[in-house]
C-alpha cells in the first residue's frame, strides 16, 4: 500500500493556502471569503529522488473544492479546506514494440484530505504578522484502485505550524503587497516531517479591478520518518518529496465581493514529484 503526501495543491496545501486570502492580514470580524475551485495536474515525467526527471505512464488528479475563511474577531480567523470530489487515475501502459496493453488504466473518485486550522494576528501596522496552525485530516483514499497505488489523500493526519509576515506599499502609485511565511509540517504514520517556506508579492491594476501575484515557495523534507513508508514519485503525492515552485496568478473581480481566479504552478526543481505543471480555476466571493 502506497501511503503518500500532498505536495502541489491543493497546494496544494500550499496552494490552498497560499491561493487565497489571509498571509500576515486575518480577516476582520464577521467578515469572511469564500472560493470554489477545480485543480489539477497531469503528467508523463516526474522528478526522481536525485532530482532527475524520468517518464511514467500518464496519470492524473482533479480536485474540486472549497476554501473558507471567517474572521471570529479581528485577530482569530477561521479557516477550511474542503476538497469534497477528487478523481485520480492513470491511462493503459502500451508496450512499444507490439501496441499491447501491459497493465490497464484505473481510476477513482472519492473524497480528499481535509485541512482546517485557525490563524490569530499577532502584530498589526506597517508590519502585519500571524501565526497559524492547521490540521490535514486524512479523509481521502491512500490505497484506491486494482493495484492501490491510486490516491486522493495520505494516509496520514498532520499538524502545520506557520508564521506570516506582511506589509502593503504603492508601485507606481498602485497598491501592492508583500507577503513571508515559514512553517513546520509535523507529519504521522512514519513520514518526514517538513520545513516549509513562501514568498508572494501582488500588485492591483485598473482601479483595483484586476489582482496579479506571483509566489515562489518551497518544501523541504526533514528525512526523519520511517523507512517502511513507500516512496512514489509518480504521483502528487511523496514521503521525502522536495520542490521549488512557482506560482503566478491572476484575480479578476467582476463586482466588488466576487471575481474569478487562474492560477498556474510550477516546480522548478524538485524529488519525487511529478515534474509538469499543476492548475487551478475558480470563483470566489468575500462577505
Amino acid at each position: 500500500m502506497n501511503t503518500i503526501k500532498t505536495i502541489l495543491v491543493l497546494a496544494f496545501f500550499i496552494l490552498t493556502n497560499g491561493l487565497m486570502a489571509g498571509g500576515g492580514w486575518p480577516q476582520p470580524k464577521g467578515k469572511g471569503f469564500i472560493k470554489l475551485s477545480e485543480w489539477w495536474v497531469i503528467s508523463n515525467q516526474h522528478f526522481t529522488d536525485t532530482g532527475l526527471i524520468d517518464p511514467n505512464t500518464t496519470n492524473g488528479i482533479f480536485t474540486t473544492s472549497l476554501y473558507f475563511e471567517y474572521g471570529i474577531t479581528d485577530r482569530l480567523t477561521v479557516t477550511s479546506y474542503i476538497p469534497f470530489f477528487s478523481r485520480a487515475y492513470y491511462n493503459n501502459e502500451i508496450s512499444k514494440t507490439t501496441g499491447e496493453v501491459i497493465t490497464p488504466g484505473d481510476a477513482i473518485n472519492s473524497f480528499g484530505d481535509t485541512d482546517i486550522g485557525i490563524t490569530y494576528g499577532l502584530t498589526k501596522g506597517k508590519l502585519n504578522t500571524t501565526a497559524s496552525l492547521i490540521f490535514g485530516l486524512p479523509l481521502g483514499v491512500d490505497d484506491g484502485g486494482e493495484r492501490e497505488t491510486l490516491q486522493t489523500g495520505d494516509g496520514e493526519f498532520n499538524q502545520f505550524l506557520k508564521v506570516d509576515a506582511g506589509l502593503g506599499y504603492k508601485l507606481a502609485g498602485a497598491n501592492a503587497y508583500a507577503n513571508t511565511y515559514i512553517g513546520y509540517n509535523n507529519r504521522t504514520r512514519g513520514f518526514s516531517d517538513e520545513f516549509r517556506w513562501g514568498v508572494e508579492s501582488g500588485v492591483n491594476l485598473f482601479s483595483n479591478k484586476i489582482l496579479f501575484l506571483v509566489r515562489l515557495f518551497g518544501v523541504v523534507s526533514v528525512r526523519n520518518g520511517e523507512g517502511s513508508v513507500a516512496e512514489n514519485s509518480t504521483s502528487i503525492f511523496a514521503n521525502n518529496a522536495e520542490h521549488l515552485t512557482i506560482s503566478p496568478e491572476i484575480n479578476y473581480n467582476i463586482k466588488d465581493n466576487w471575481g474569478l481566479s487562474v492560477t498556474y504552478a510550477s516546480a522548478l526543481a524538485g524529488k519525487l514529484i511529478f515534474a509538469s505543471p499543476s492548475y487551478s480555476v475558480g470563483v470566489f466571493a468575500k462577505f
